[in-house]
């Protein structure tokens, strides 16, 4: 994506007021008010094709699933991977403080409701910072997780639909890369803390909120529930280094880290009398953006051990009730990406994500997923300064550790999106 646009999506992703990405400027007494945001909507056209028995989403599966009548061909009309924002964020400086707050409402575009107006909208930010450029900046509220966050920033999917529209009309939001390429890096409370930017390198580190799901999936084996919680707060932290001139880019590596402990009965497990043991998930990345004129290129890589796939700890680990053991799943994957922008302004860009998952150690969990894997190839066109036009296909496949179970999906959607 070009520069304003880059820019555009990063003011309504973050809200991080500056001139540069600024949206409706009011001028209050000691305070600046940036109003911005996005209204975006696609119409989507789905297939689905399954092999064996398939693989479904509560193993795993990220290709379409057939839709409420069971169909494999769809429609939907829905917002892509960003939902419709409206963000409000007010800066000022006093006793040579930056100080700063955020809060953002994300309704829907669409909805699956006989009166279209049953989804209840997100709430995705509410947070304050202060800070200098002298110190650093410190952050306390909810806003985009550290780890994974880049992933998703440098998605160009951030602009259109991608992958996970599940057959459903009137979902809140698609998925774009998320399970195919990186970890969902959520909207997490989060007391965190940056540096100054030291000739281009900057550090992130933060304490995220120990939510009971966060790092949970209630299905952890083929055929019994159990909850899983985290029992401190999350760990997550960031290394990046950024550059300018006519090979302009970034470099980073970010992680986090959670201890998780189970409840077998809260699901109403019949096969243990007691809780399973606590593990400890762990993850990193690497990335790396880079452009040049009008080219530009994105290569990321994650590597987990418990954190599962798609979300945080979703399918992290298996609970082997008789033993009262959770055995963890290993779990890595990343995405390439390249884009050029043509003479007519048209952004052209194609990407290969993938996200694989392990079965735990000794255990057969035929139909577990054990690979999405992701084809997008896009157009996005600035029609004006503010507004998109978009059309992409994304192909999905979703393998079960069995390979003879599995299903492929094939998404096309054209929309627009409108930032301010």
């Amino acid at each position: 994506m070009n520069n304003k646009i880059k820019l555009a999506v990063a003011g309504a992703v973050l809200s991080a007021a500056s001139v540069a990405n600024a949206g409706i400027i009011i001028p209050a007494g000691d305070w600046t008010l940036d109003v911005n945001g996005n209204v975006n909507a696609f119409a989507t056209w789905s297939s689905t094709d399954k092999h064996g028995s398939g693989v479904t989403a509560a193993n795993g599966a990220i290709a379409q699933q057939d839709d409420v009548t069971g169909e494999d061909n769809s429609q939907e009309i829905n917002t892509g991977l960003l939902p419709a924002w409206l963000g409000f964020t007010g800066t000022t400086r006093q006793n040579d403080v930056d100080v700063s707050f955020t809060i953002s409402f994300q309704p829907n575009v669409s909805d699956n409701g006989v009166a279209g107006d049953d989804l209840t909208p997100k709430n995705r930010q509410a947070f304050v910072t202060f800070g200098d450029k002298s110190w650093g900046t410190v952050k306390l509220g909810k806003d985009l997780g550290i780890f994974a966050g880049q992933a998703i920033l440098n998605d160009m999917t951030l602009l259109g639909v991608g992958a996970g529209t599940s057959g459903i009309s009137g979902q809140k939001t698609s998925l774009g890369g998320i399970g195919t390429g990186y970890i969902y890096p959520a909207w997490k409370g989060q007391i965190s803390y940056t540096t100054p930017n030291m000739n281009g390198f900057q550090a992130t580190i933060g304490i995220t909120n120990p939510n009971q799901n966060d790092v949970a999936t209630a299905r952890t084996t083929e055929t019994n529930d159990t909850e899983l919680y985290q029992d401190r707060f999350g760990i997550e932290g960031q290394l990046m280094y950024s550059w300018t001139g006519d090979v302009s880019g970034k470099v980073w590596v970010s992680g986090a880290s959670y201890d998780i402990t189970s409840d077998a009965s809260a699901q109403g497990n019949a096969t243990t009398s007691g809780d399973l043991d606590s593990y400890t998930a762990d993850v990193y990345d690497i990335g790396a953006a880079v452009n040049v004129g009008n080219l530009g290129l994105v290569g990321y890589y994650y590597n987990g051990d418990g954190v599962g796939t798609t979300t945080m700890g979703t399918l992290g680990a298996y609970a082997d009730t008789a033993n009262l053991k959770m055995k963890k799943r290993d779990s890595d994957g990343g995405y390439v990406q390249a884009t050029y922008v043509i003479p007519t302004g048209t952004k052209l860009g194609v990407a290969y994500g993938v996200s694989n998952l392990d079965h735990a150690s000794g255990v057969a969990e035929a139909t577990l997923v054990e690979k999405n894997e992701r084809w997008t190839v896009g157009a996005y066109h600035p029609l004006t300064k503010h507004l998109n036009l978009v059309a992409e296909y994304n192909d999905v496949e979703s393998e079960a550790q069995t390979s003879s179970n599995g299903q492929d999906s094939r998404t096309f959607s054209l929309g627009a999106i409108l930032f301010f």
